[in-house]
């Protein structure tokens, strides 16, 4: 008997995850880190390499730059140094003293009263960082003598640490481009080694702030090297409505499908959420949505043109969405047609984004009892505290391998979503056929991509008479808080070509009821702000549910998309007031609600 029990288990596809090829794992990681090698990074005190980085981001516990000890609770899966590629490297060579940058006058006056420190260095450190945003730097910082050692020797540290099925170092470098001084920033991501990212220098805004022109070098870096390369763009809410335009600033008239099928083709990610502000939605152009001003920027921007509330519709992710729809029908192309992920932009070198082990923005922000009076900066005349900082974000990357290819094409597909720093796990499909049985079944992901597609992807055509379902799970990082609500945000294009939006509370914990017009009540508030602590006695560990869109209509274009929200817990500036015993203003947020977001599912009708 025995015998004929191990021969029938002979068969050759007896194991289910042979030739499996959708995604197991959830991969967790920063897309947005500066070292040392960034101008601004390293004027304002940086001293972490690029391989201090990277060890941080394994796990290990490295000095920051003011002499901290720092770790993180868990290894990150992946990492890309986003350092600048507009004079990498250069305040380095200029600190030391390069031969080929003494030879430029102005450059050496900047050394000395860098080196004279106090207002002296603060003073020649801004003018230096203001030369590159204008474009205007000294020939001896554009002409490749130093940029091109310092390339090639970030490329191959990224291969030292890169380590297939453990960790990936990822390579990359932002392309910081401020037309006007407005942030049009974007990272450029490589699914390549050194071997091939080091055979061209990055694309650098001095050569060029059109988006188009970063594009064409994309292409010719693809076309000479055989290679690939993404963009991401990040803080739209700092680039007075330059980040989703409708009117191209570079032609003066609206949108082309040229510009629209680039952009599409080479930008399948946004960064939604980071240190500067949430970028998700807010509440002016959302006033329905309770959960829309979160750790909102909206006051300031990089130039000197005061921000005004008509540029909002083109600085928010979800209203970008929407635009996206009509322009699809307008153009047969969607230029706005991204997955979302989220990361830090932390010029420390430290991928930090938890709220009780925080290392701010840059160097001068690292804890200490004074830093939330401090301000960050000052933008377009107005002054940033250290409070407004958000302790933001991390990127997830359903992939089947940590691996460099296997990462980028998940990215590519846009099957990644963005929390604002906890590692909330989060499936979501869109499906025709998900039944309520779907959310409680131990092979839910398996259900998910057997009868739909999951975030990132396109609904198939609509059966006639029939509606989307879409299976959602949602599960609590173990060291943060409990779950409160998964929702569902809605948006799309009606008969007359207006855009609409609507977000659906679909799972929720406790014996809560939604009132009449939908609302949920709030889960409740446990957090002690004195001690900064909290406790689990309200939310759930898990939330799933199928949900069934109750308005569809099959000849409206929709894209939809799931927002996780915790219960309350303290923000980092709780920690900070707790640790230093420091009585902080009444304006200071010390409770936070963290969250995630989806990459959005997308419904088009036929033609």
């Amino acid at each position: 008997m025995l015998g004929a029990l191990v021969g029938s288990a002979s068969a050759a596809d007896y194991s289910p995850y042979a030739g499996d090829t959708s995604p197991r794992q959830v991969l967790w990681g920063d897309t947005h880190l500066h070292t040392n090698l960034s101008l601004d990074a390293r004027a304002f005190g940086a001293t972490l390499s690029v391989d201090d980085a990277y060890r941080f981001a394994r796990g290990e516990t490295v000095s920051a730059s003011m002499g901290q000890k720092a770790r993180l609770s868990r290894p990150l899966d992946f990492l890309v140094v986003a350092d600048h590629s507009d004079a990498l490297g250069v305040m380095n060579a200029l600190i030391a003293g390069d031969k080929h940058l003494m030879s430029d006058a102005r450059v050496r006056g900047w050394r000395e009263r860098i080196l004279k420190g106090g207002q002296s260095a603060l003073g020649a450190t801004m003018e230096l960082i203001d030369s590159v945003a204008t474009g205007k730097v000294p020939a001896v910082f554009s002409d490749g003598k130093v940029s091109t050692q310092v390339w090639r020797d970030y490329v191959n540290s990224a291969d030292r640490y890169n380590e297939p099925g453990r960790f990936t170092a990822m390579i990359g470098y932002e392309w910081t481009s401020m037309p006007g001084g407005n942030n049009l920033h974007r990272n450029i991501l490589y699914r390549d080694g050194a071997s091939l990212a080091a055979q061209v220098q990055p694309f650098t805004a001095v050569e060029s702030d059109k988006p188009e022109d970063l594009w064409s070098w994309m292409q010719n870096y693809e076309d000479k090297t055989g290679g690939q390369v993404l963009a991401l763009a990040h803080n739209g809410n700092l680039s007075n409505g330059l980040m989703f335009p409708e009117i191209n600033p570079r032609t003066g008239s609206r949108l082309d499908k040229n510009y629209a099928t680039q952009r599409a083709r080479w930008e399948p990610l946004y960064e939604i959420t980071q240190i500067k502000g949430d970028g998700e939605a807010h509440p002016f152009l959302s006033p329905n949505d309770e959960f829309a001003d979160y750790e909102t920027w909206d006051r300031s921007n990089l130039g000197p043109v005061p921000k005004q509330s008509a540029m909002l519709q083109y600085e928010y992710a979800r209203q970008a969405l929407k635009n996206g729809l009509a322009f699809q029908r307008e153009l047969g192309v969607n230029p706005y047609k991204f997955g979302v992920v989220g990361s830090t932009d932390s010029h420390t070198g430290l991928a930090t984004a938890e709220e009780e082990n925080f290392f701010g923005k840059h160097s001068g922000l690292e804890p200490d009892a004074n830093r939330t009076r401090r301000p960050v900066g000052e933008f377009g005349g107005i002054r940033i505290m250290g409070w407004e900082m958000a302790s933001s974000g991390y990127a997830a990357v359903w992939a089947k391998d940590n691996t460099r290819e296997a990462i980028f094409d998940a990215m590519m597909r846009r099957e990644t979503y963005a929390t604002t720093g906890p590692r909330i796990t989060l499936r979501f499909f869109g499906g025709w056929q998900f039944e309520p049985a779907d959310a409680s079944s131990a092979q839910l992901a398996a259900i998910g991509y057997r009868k739909g597609v999951p975030m990132g992807a396109n609904l198939k055509p609509a059966a006639k008479g029939s509606a989307p379902t879409f299976l959602v799970a949602a599960a609590k990082d173990p060291l943060s808080g409990n779950l409160d609500r998964v929702q569902v945000v809605k948006g799309w294009l009606d008969e007359s070509g207006r855009t609409h939006e609507k977000v659906y509370e679909v799972s929720w914990s406790g014996a809560r009821k939604l009132n009449r017009k939908g609302k949920l009540p709030p889960v409740g508030n446990t957090v002690n702000v004195g001690d900064a602590s909290w406790s689990d006695s309200i939310g759930a560990a898990q939330l799933a549910t199928v949900w069934r869109d109750p308005d569809f209509d099959s000849e409206q274009s929709a894209f939809y998309y799931a927002r996780v929200i915790e219960i309350p817990t303290p923000r980092w500036t709780a920690y900070d007031a707790a640790r230093f015993a420091q009585t902080l203003e009444k304006d200071v947020p010390m409770v936070t609600q963290e969250r995630a977001y989806s990459s959005p599912i997308w419904y088009q009708p036929e033609p």
